[in-house]
């Protein structure tokens, strides 16, 4: 059912101390990797969106037995994993879930189905058909789309030179790789993607491997066995960035965000923010199951200013584009966004939606191949006149990228499709309700 809300138009100053929604990435991790220990862990702080459940409900059905103590802290026992499904393993709209499932499924001795909702059933899987099929699985798909069929086949270890930096498509290889006796299974990127799979795989006492090679980051992993451990997850910097962003346009607000998860391979959105001139300061920083967490304040930053972002840092923060592209709005001068042509294959195209949305507010943006050119503000009110209706498009992060656009508008804006951010960011709007108080 299509939800819509309104935004009352200019939002008062955001005050306050809020804690960071459980990360997603991680979330879908403690459940798969957690899976292969065979045994029983407990995982704090857990991520109860719906992309996150729908991980939780195709493991149930492979035999994992599954537990709530509370909300956000869930045990797994992995000793029965893994069993031949009676039914199809149905993603939702969440294409992790599908890519990392692939990776643990194409080991397994019995045939598996992956299916989505008609969003997930667009996307693109061909990236991580083409490597795991050299690895000899058995996937069949629709045109490189789902449905994905698994049958059993005999895997072995390979090196795999990835076009992109894709940690799904890492992931989903190290996965097998990790299911895999015969060789050893290496995945070289050219940049860095997040690194969660690692750095998890690490914390469970996997046999893995990273280096540099020719310029090439690179990860590898042999047959072994995992140790259970209890996992506590961190926050979503991805989720906090719309509070982050909004904290600094929205005129004399002021937010210590608790608890962020600041892996190097994330943080790319702290870093242009700083380029940009914002008010931000990073606080309290720690070590929490094998990663880096800590707190943010983020200031009203009326002075910030356009910038160019790409390259290398685009892996670090490609989730985050359609609220940075928002940002840069209200930011002096021009905002080059490059290199990011893979926005065009998540839950929408995001190039082409962000565009459209945007400019309905009166946004200078004109998207391009791989991103976008952004025209800010020239000093003076930036606020937008409001007064719109904004889609979605079945994409959790516009609808929230709409949601901040209606806070600095004059007058009301109604955002339709909002229940997708459910699948990231259940309590989105109570967090700023609380933040207006």
């Amino acid at each position: 059912m299509c939800r819509s809300i309104v935004t009352q138009g200019f939002s008062a100053p955001l005050k306050g101390e809020i804690l960071t929604p459980p990360d997603k990435s991680m979330s879908h991790r403690s459940l798969i990797i957690g899976s292969l220990t065979k045994g029983k862990i407990k995982i704090s702080n857990f991520l109860t969106g719906a992309d996150c459940l729908a991980t939780l409900e195709i493991l149930k059905e492979l035999g994992c037995e599954i537990n709530f103590l509370d909300k956000n802290t869930v045990v797994l026992n992995a000793k029965n994993a893994y069993m031949a499904p009676k039914k199809e393993l149905y993603c939702g709209n969440s294409g992790t879930t599908m890519r990392l499932m692939t990776g643990l499924l194409c080991a397994q001795n019995f045939k598996s189905t992956l299916s989505g909702d008609v969003s997930l059933s667009k996307r693109p899987m061909k990236r991580i058909i083409e490597p795991l099929s050299l690895m000899g699985a058995n996937i069949k798909s629709n045109d490189n789309k789902a449905p994905l069929v698994i049958e059993r086949g005999k895997l072995k270890g390979i090196e795999y030179k990835s076009p992109i930096a894709s940690a799904q498509v890492k992931s989903a290889l190290l996965l097998a790789g990790l299911q895999t006796p015969d060789g050893t299974t290496t995945v070289l990127e050219p940049h860095l993607s997040r690194n969660h799979t690692e750095k998890m795989l690490q914390f469970f006492d996997a046999d893995i491997e990273t280096f540099t090679k020719d310029g090439l980051f690179g990860v590898t992993t042999r047959h072994s066995s995992l140790t259970p451990k209890d996992l506590n997850v961190t926050g979503d910097i991805s989720s906090a960035a719309f509070i982050m962003i909004a904290a600094a346009i929205i005129k004399n607000s002021d937010v210590i965000i608790k608890n962020i998860g600041l892996n190097p391979t994330r943080t790319g959105l702290i870093d242009v923010m700083k380029r940009m001139k914002a008010n931000i300061e990073v606080l309290n920083c720690d070590l929490v199951s094998n990663e880096e967490t800590g707190d943010i304040r983020i200031k009203y930053s009326p002075d910030m200013e356009g910038c160019e972002i790409g390259g290398d840092i685009i892996p670090r923060l490609i989730d985050e584009i359609p609220i940075i592209a928002l940002l840069a709005t209200q930011a002096k001068g021009v905002t080059v966004i490059k290199d990011a042509r893979d926005l065009k294959n998540k839950e929408s195209d995001r190039i082409a939606c962000v565009e459209r949305e945007l400019r309905k507010f009166g946004a200078k943006i004109q998207g391009t191949d791989d991103g976008f050119i952004i025209e800010g503000k020239n000093g003076g009110n930036a606020l937008f006149e409001g007064n719109t209706e904004v889609e979605s498009y079945h994409d959790h992060r516009i609808a929230m990228t709409g949601y901040i656009a209606g806070l600095i508008s004059e007058k009301p804006c109604k955002i339709n499709g909002f229940e997708w951010v459910e699948t990231s960011f259940p309590n989105f709007l109570n967090i700023f309700e609380n933040l207006r108080k």
